[in-house]
């Protein structure tokens, strides 16, 4: 049985993805906290394809913060290198703040459209 704030969770990120989605000229940037890490993939919906994708698991220093703001980096780098310029942020039903937020800066600051 899941916890009832995984439930909430699960809940909201159900919610959101009944109205976003992503495309090959515009993939939807899903977003995934566990207790250790943070993954962030761009993902192209109709064709059931992730185009990019980036990982907390591969860097060893810093505070949470600021590995969310590198895998946001790398994850921008990535679609630059794939010549996408827009993206539709899928918060994956966590609040706004905090990591959540520093990957969507990350990603921003590396010239996409977020």
């Amino acid at each position: 049985m899941l916890a009832k704030k995984t439930q909430k969770r699960n809940s909201r990120h159900n919610r959101i993805r009944g109205k976003i989605s992503g495309t090959a000229e515009c993939p939807r940037l899903a977003i995934f906290k566990s207790n250790k890490y943070i993954t962030a993939q761009a993902i192209d919906d109709k064709a059931g394809k992730t185009l990019a994708a980036a990982t907390s698991q591969t860097l060893s220093k810093g505070t949470p913060l600021e590995k969310a703001a590198e895998v946001g980096t790398t994850l921008g780098k990535a679609l630059k290198a794939a010549k996408l310029e827009k993206a539709v942020f899928d918060r994956g039903g966590y609040k706004f703040t905090g990591q959540v937020k520093a990957i969507a800066e990350g990603v921003r600051a590396e010239g996409i459209q977020v």
